[in-house]
């Protein structure tokens, strides 16, 4: 039983890629980080190399992931219990986004932690767009948009609360590469974009809605369900065997949103890290 780490995506792959394709729905972070890894090189998230690593377990089998790009938390997955010991020794951790179980089995090696964020995993059960649908319709992102797309995913960002370094280079080869690959869409009322959804590739029949972002001055009118439900059929139209999302548990509104139109709790995680002892 063993940890091996490594900052090469392919060498990961080639050892857990299988794995995370077995569960595409807890893994969905890890696919799409290490397809973006293979698509923009080692420094898609950041200036610092990522570090990825498996833990094998007594038979041989991978029975857990880690992936860190700096400087957003280790990314921690599907881990066995007697897996959580041997990383904490082998890695410094401090920040960790994790499943709730693992969550709490990391901040057991420190001192002291905060919980930063708890996020839920839904899943798309029967989409139901909503009824009445608000006023507008669903079209494309285009190059046009670019300005406007540009400022929402800044202002997303800051909602969200994520790192705010290299944001303006990786938000303009998002909004550049989403564009061009129809998948980004926004809701527009009386020739006025009021809404925006994007989607991620489709990986393993799966793909997640994200971000969904709705200015200050149209929310509360329906938009983002209605953006949210048109991406969410296509990707279902599309082949994706699983259409996934994230929320802010902290965000009532939001996770009310997501259950209307069809998506269903899958699991719970955790964004912790670590505090100092007062001693």
């Amino acid at each position: 039983m063993t940890w091996t780490f490594t900052d090469d995506v392919d060498t990961f792959l080639d050892a857990a890629g299988a794995s995370l394709a077995a569960r595409p729905a807890e893994s969905t972070v890890m696919l799409t980080v290490t397809a973006a890894l293979r698509r923009h090189g080692p420094h898609a998230f950041g200036d610092h190399d990522p570090v990825l690593g498996w833990w094998r377990g007594a038979d041989g089998e991978v029975a857990g992931t880690m992936l860190q790009t700096p400087p957003y938390p280790a990314s921690l997955n599907a881990l066995a219990p007697e897996a959580v010991g041997p990383l904490m020794a082998a890695r410094q951790l401090t920040h960790v986004n994790a499943d709730r179980a693992t969550a709490r089995a990391v901040a057991a090696h420190w001192p002291g932690h905060r919980v930063d964020e708890e996020q839920r995993l839904y899943r798309l059960g029967e989409l139901t767009p909503p009824s009445p649908a608000p006023g507008g319709r669903a079209r494309a992102a285009t190059p046009a948009d670019r300005e406007l797309l540009l400022r929402w995913f800044a202002a997303f960002a800051v909602d969200i609360g994520g790192p705010a370094a290299g944001r303006g280079e990786r938000h303009g080869r998002a909004v550049d590469e989403r564009t061009a690959e129809g998948r980004l869409t926004l809701w527009e009322h009386e020739g006025v974009p009021v809404s925006m959804a994007g989607i991620s590739l489709q990986i393993a029949g799966s793909a997640r809605v994200a971000p969904v972002y709705t200015p200050p001055e149209h929310r509360g009118r329906g938009y983002a369900a209605a953006v949210t439900a048109e991406v969410s059929g296509a990707a279902r139209a599309a082949g994706a065997d699983e259409v996934l999302l994230f929320t802010d548990l902290a965000n009532p509104t939001s996770n009310g949103v997501y259950t209307r139109i069809g998506y269903r709790a899958v699991s719970d995680r955790l964004v912790i890290s670590a505090e100092e002892s007062d001693g």
